[in-house]
């Protein structure tokens, strides 16, 4: 599902536009990434939906394989989602295509 289709289905089960649509969920975004930017110890609680969170990762070493050299990757975040535990729990129960 693409940003399209989620602007698409909002508004076709709200009745509003899909231009203030867009303009609420490119708003939205903006809005968590501005948060976890700003402040990496902060986080975005939604819930019943999850968390978007900043995890640390530690400095550590790398291999170039094809020059055959290492490298250091240096200490940083990375931006997480967590799901919470009744949406990760409708998830489990979905049955599977194997």
């Amino acid at each position: 599902m693409t940003k399209a289709d989620i602007v698409n289905e909002i508004a076709k089960s709200t009745g509003v536009e899909k231009v203030q649509v867009q303009a609420i969920v490119e708003a939205f975004m903006e809005n968590v990434k501005k948060a976890l930017i700003e402040d990496t110890e902060n986080a975005v609680y939604l819930r019943g939906f999850g968390t978007f969170v900043n995890k640390e990762r530690k400095a550590k070493v790398a291999r170039n394989i094809s020059k055959n050299t290492t490298i250091t990757i240096p200490e940083h975040f990375i931006p997480t989602f967590k799901p919470s535990k009744s949406f990760a729990n409708e998830v489990k129960k979905l049955p599977t295509n194997k």
